[in-house]
C-alpha cells in the first residue's frame, strides 16, 4: 500500500512547514523553493502537504480542469455551457522530472491521429495537468534551460501557449510551483529563482533527541504505513480544517497603509529588484494573519513574511548564498513603531526602544551594530566580510610555511570580477544543454532531418516524414484521408543549439605568482571565468599546483560556488611543478570522459609559463601539454606574466597545447575587439 507520509508527523523544519501551509492557505503567494542538503525530508514534506490541499471543482470530462463557476473561454475542450456537468476531485500534485521532454511539459500534436486520421488533435502535457494544483520539481536546479524557459512563461502569464507543428493551442495553467534543490549541485537561474514566492533553508537537526525521534517515526512508517497514517489521521484532519478556516478568513484580512509602508520600506532597504517582492510579501503577511485567526496584519507578520520572501531576491554577489540580515530587518521595522496601529506590539525586547533614542533591554543596551552588518557610513556588509576574511591581521604577522614543503603566503582577496570573452570548444558536440559551444541538442533551431539513430525516434520532423511517405501512397493502397506511413518513412529533426562543457581550471599557485597585487588580479580573472561558466551552465573543476605536486582542489561539479570558495582560500608559494599540474589535468579528464563521454572539456591554464623543480622542467611540461593536445583537448592559456622583462613562456605552452594565449587584459570582453579573430587564426595555424 502506497501511503503518503503524514505531514503532521514530520519533525522539525518549522520554516518549511510554515511556508508550505501558507501556500495552502493562499496559493497566490506563489510557491516555495526548498534549499537544503540531501536527506532532509524536503520531498517528503512537499508530498505530505499536497494531501492537505482543499479539493477542487472541475467540469466533468475537461482535460484542462476548468472551474465550473468560471470556465476558460479558450479551453481546447470547450466551449463549456452553463449546463456542463461538474465534479469534485482532490487537488493534483504533478511531478516534473528533471529529464522530461518539452512535449511532455507543454503537450504536443497527437502524431498518430494526425497521420492516420488526418486530424489535428492536441495531447495535453504536465502544465495542463497541474492547473489549479501543485507543480513539483525535485532537483529544480538541474532542470534543462529550455524547460526553465517554458516554466517561466507559464508562471508569468498563467497560461500555456503551444505553437508547433501546425497546432496553435492556448490553455490556462495556474499552479503552485514547489521546487527542491541541493545548493551543492549548482544554483538556479535568477529568473526562475524570482518566480518562487518563498524560499526556505533546511538542514538536518544536530539535536540528539530530535534525530532519534525522526528515525523512530521513519522506522514505524516503513513497518506499517497504513497504521502509521491512521495514528496521525486526527491531526491531519484538524490541520485541513484549520487551512479551510484560514482560507475562508483570508478575504477579510485588512492590510492597512501602515503595513504596506513597512513592506515597501523593507523591500527598498534590501534593494530587491522589481516589485514582485513587495506583492509577495504583502500576500504572505495576509496569509500569516489568516493562519493565526486574525483580520489585521501586524508588524510581526510583516517581519516573518520578509524572512520567507526576500532572501532569494535581495541584491548580492554572484556566488553568495541567499540570506537576510535580521538585524537590518529589525532596524527598518523599528522606524515605524510610533505609528503601529495594531493592538499587539512585538513583545521581543532585543531591539532598541520605539523612538530609537536609547536602549530598551534588561542589559542596559547601547550596543553597536554587529560586525557582520553594515557600518555607520552605510557600507555594504559583504565586501567587509570578504576583505576581513581574505587577509586577517593575526595571520599576516607570523612567518608562514616554516615546516612545509612549499612555504605559504597568506591568501589574498580576489579583484572585482568582470565580463570575460567567451571561449568555446571547436566543432559540433552532442553534450548537455548549455550556452557555450555549438552542439546538436533536443531543442534549438531546426537545421535538417535524418533517419532515427539507435532505434529510438527523437523529435519528429513532420514535413520530412510526410515527404518521405508521399511517393509511396498509391503503391501502399491508400484509400482514406489518412497517410499510410511506415517506420522507414519516419524522420527526426536535427536541431542545433549550445551545450555546457566541463571547464577545468589549472591554476598556478607557486611562488612566482605570489606577489599580492598580481595574485589578486589572477584570482579576479579566475573568478570572472567561474562566473562565465555559471552563466553558461558548465560543470567546473579546479587543479592547483605549487611546491612539488599538483592537487585537485575541486573535483568536477556543477556547483560553481564551491569553486569560488576554494579560490578565495587558495594559498601561494613554493616551486612551480607545471608538468604535474598538466598531468593531473590529463588524469581528471580521462576519468570524466568515462563518466560523461558526451560532455566536452575546455582546459583553462592560468600561469606565467614558468616551470621549476626536477630535471628539464620546461621539457616535461611541454611533453605533458602535447599529450593533452594529442587527445584533442581544447585549451586556453591565460598568460599572467607581468613586468618590463617577459620570457614568453606562456606562449610556448599555448603552442604545445594547440590553444590560444590571452593576457589578463585581453581576457576582458571590453578589450581587444579583434581577440576572437586572433583565437580563430591561432587554431587554424595550430591545425596546419
Amino acid at each position: 500500500m502506497n501511503t503518503t507520509y503524514p505531514f503532521t508527523a514530520i519533525v522539525g523544519m518549522e520554516d518549511l512547514r510554515l511556508a508550505l501551509l501558507l501556500n495552502a492557505v493562499s496559493p497566490a503567494v506563489g510557491g516555495v523553493l526548498v534549499r537544503g542538503e540531501k536527506g532532509t525530508a524536503k520531498s517528503t514534506a512537499v508530498r505530505g502537504v499536497a494531501t492537505l490541499m482543499p479539493p477542487v471543482a472541475v467540469i466533468d470530462g475537461c482535460r484542462f480542469s476548468c472551474d465550473p463557476t468560471s470556465p476558460d473561454p479558450a479551453c481546447p475542450d470547450g466551449p463549456h455551457g452553463a449546463d456542463a456537468l461538474s465534479d469534485t476531485r482532490p487537488a493534483r500534485m504533478v511531478e516534473l522530472p528533471v529529464g522530461a521532454s518539452e512535449d511532455r511539459l507543454v503537450g504536443a500534436l497527437d502524431i498518430e491521429r494526425a497521420l492516420s486520421e488526418g486530424v489535428k488533435a492536441f495531447e495535453p502535457g504536465l502544465l495542463a495537468d497541474a492547473h489549479r494544483g501543485v507543480l513539483y520539481v525535485d532537483e529544480v536546479n538541474l532542470l534543462h534551460d529550455h524547460l526553465v524557459d517554458l516554466l517561466l512563461d507559464a508562471a508569468a502569464m498563467g497560461a500555456s501557449y503551444v505553437e508547433r507543428e501546425g497546432v496553435s493551442v492556448r490553455h490556462a495553467s495556474r499552479f503552485l510551483l514547489v521546487g527542491t534543490m541541493n545548493p551543492e549541485e549548482g544554483e538556479l537561474r535568477p529568473q526562475l529563482l524570482d518566480r518562487f514566492g518563498l524560499t526556505v533553508e533546511v538542514a538536518a537537526s544536530r539535536e540528539t533527541d530530535e534525530r532519534v525521534e525522526v528515525v523512530r517515526r521513519r522506522l514505524a512508517y516503513d513497518e506499517d504505513p497504513a497504521a502509521f497514517a491512521a495514528k496521525w489521521a486526527a491531526e491531519e484532519d484538524a490541520l485541513r480544517e484549520r487551512i479551510a478556516a484560514a482560507r475562508a478568513l483570508l478575504p477579510g484580512v485588512r492590510l492597512g497603509d501602515g503595513a504596506l509602508r513597512r513592506i515597501a520600506a523593507v523591500c527598498a532597504g534590501f534593494e530587491v529588484d522589481g516589485m514582485r517582492a513587495d506583492i509577495v510579501t504583502a500576500r504572505t503577511a495576509s496569509a500569516l494573519a489568516a493562519w493565526a485567526g486574525r483580520t489585521d496584519v501586524t508588524t510581526a507578520d510583516v517581519r516573518q513574511a520578509a524572512l520567507l520572501s526576500l532572501p532569494h531576491r535581495r541584491r548580492r554577489n554572484p556566488f553568495d548564498a541567499p540570506g537576510l540580515d535580521e538585524d537590518k530587518l529589525d532596524e527598518i521595522l523599528d522606524r515605524f513603531e510610533d505609528d503601529e496601529p495594531e493592538p499587539e506590539p512585538d513583545p521581543e525586547p532585543e531591539g532598541p526602544d520605539p523612538d530609537g533614542e536609547g536602549p530598551d533591554g534588561p542589559d542596559g543596551g547601547g550596543q553597536q551594530p554587529p560586525q557582520d552588518g553594515p557600518g555607520p557610513d552605510g557600507t555594504p556588509d559583504v565586501p567587509q566580510q570578504r576583505e576581513g576574511s581574505d587577509a586577517p591581521a593575526p595571520q599576516e604577522a607570523p612567518a608562514s610555511g616554516s615546516g612545509g614543503v612549499a612555504p605559504e603566503a597568506p591568501a589574498v582577496a580576489a579583484a572585482d570580477p568582470f565580463r570575460t570573452r567567451r571561449f568555446d570548444v571547436p566543432g559540433l558536440g552532442e553534450g548537455a544543454d548549455g550556452r557555450r559551444s555549438r552542439a546538436l541538442t533536443a531543442h534549438g533551431r531546426t537545421t535538417g532531418a535524418r533517419r532515427p539513430r539507435g532505434g529510438t525516434l527523437g523529435k519528429l520532423h513532420v514535413a520530412a516524414t510526410v515527404q518521405a511517405a508521399a511517393p509511396h501512397q498509391r503503391a501502399r493502397g491508400r484509400s482514406g484521408p489518412g497517410l499510410v506511413v511506415r517506420r522507414d518513412d519516419l524522420r527526426e529533426a536535427v536541431r542545433e543549439g549550445r551545450e555546457g562543457n566541463l571547464v577545468l581550471f589549472v591554476v598556478d599557485a607557486s611562488g612566482s605568482m605570489a606577489a599580492r597585487k598580481r595574485m589578486s588580479a589572477v584570482k579576479g580573472a579566475v573568478l570572472s571565468l567561474l562566473l562565465d561558466a555559471y552563466q553558461r551552465r558548465d560543470k567546473i573543476g579546479m587543479i592547483t599546483f605549487r611546491g612539488a605536486e599538483a592537487e585537485v582542489a575541486l573535483p568536477p561539479t556543477s556547483s560553481v560556488e564551491a569553486g569560488a570558495a576554494r579560490l578565495e582560500k587558495l594559498p601561494t608559494g613554493g616551486r612551480t611543478p607545471l608538468a604535474a599540474g598538466l598531468l593531473q589535468a590529463h588524469e581528471v579528464l580521462r576519468v570524466e570522459r568515462l563518466r560523461d563521454p558526451s560532455r566536452r572539456p575546455l582546459l583553462v591554464v592560468v600561469t606565467d609559463g614558468r616551470a621549476t623543480g626536477g630535471p628539464e622542467p620546461l621539457e616535461r611540461a611541454s611533453r605533458a601539454a602535447r599529450l593533452l593536445a594529442g587527445e584533442g583537448t581544447a585549451s586556453v592559456v591565460v598568460d599572467c606574466e607581468s613586468g618590463p622583462v617577459r620570457l614568453g613562456l606562456a606562449g610556448e605552452l599555448g603552442l604545445a597545447l594547440g590553444g590560444p594565449v590571452v593576457t589578463l587584459d585581453e581576457l576582458r570582453a571590453d578589450n581587444v575587439s579583434a581577440l576572437v579573430r586572433t583565437v580563430r587564426n591561432t587554431n587554424s595555424r595550430r591545425a596546419a
